[in-house]
């Protein structure tokens, strides 16, 4: 977002990388009405919600791993994978879990990890934040079309208002973007492993 004048009171726009981001923010907000919540709402509340289960650093490495197994995975094949200390790939998947991203298939303390539905058609999402998110000059400063990945893979939706926040939605999204595979399109970056004094800072989540 910009000023049209140098100066204090001018009004604000949007700018125009700001303003390219109504595709991903339609994309976003299509796979929460779609896959998370059919409940009334207004279209930023929605992607805002949808980022919220998304943003987290290190809850993408998680899907990924997810996606890219053959099966079900236990826990420590999971944080092993992802390269993540033991403490924060719990946090992650009880947050995941939460948000409905990730379940377990069975009750029982050890029983492994899967990714839901609603994760399991995340493709559209990363596919269009991949493709907003490479550099804007290479766009021809312009919003360029969606590639075909993600507009098969799309509902239709009620576009977005151009006042949304798209700085935070910008962070967010950012953080959000990865990887390979049939859900992701590039390889995954090395996770550094978390020492452990950081993440017992933070209250660790129930059992395994």
């Amino acid at each position: 977002m910009i000023r049209d004048h140098d100066r204090r009171g001018a009004p604000y726009r949007l700018s125009a990388l700001g303003t390219s981001l109504a595709p991903v923010l339609r994309t976003v907000s299509d796979w929460s009405r779609t896959h998370l919540t059919q409940e009334p709402m207004a279209e930023a509340e929605r992607v805002e919600d949808a980022l919220r289960r998304l943003h987290l650093r290190h809850s993408t490495a998680v899907i990924q791993v997810l996606d890219s197994a053959d099966g079900p995975m236990r826990f420590v094949h999971i944080a092993e994978a992802a390269r993540l200390d033991n403490g924060l790939a719990r946090q992650r998947l009880v947050r995941l879990q939460a948000d409905g991203l990730v379940t377990r298939t069975g009750s029982r303390h050890g029983d492994p990890y899967v990714l839901t539905d609603a994760s399991q058609a995340l493709g559209a999402v990363y596919a269009s934040v991949e493709h907003w998110s490479q550099p804007f000059a290479l766009r021809g400063g312009t919003a360029a079309p969606l590639p075909a990945a993600a507009a098969t893979r799309t509902h239709v939706g009620i576009p977005l208002g151009a006042g949304a926040d798209s700085a935070r939605t910008a962070a967010a999204l950012r953080r959000s973007a990865a990887a390979s595979n049939v859900m992701f399109s590039h390889a995954p970056q090395p996770q550094p492993r978390v020492p452990a004094a950081v993440t017992a800072q933070s209250s660790p989540g129930r059992g395994r």
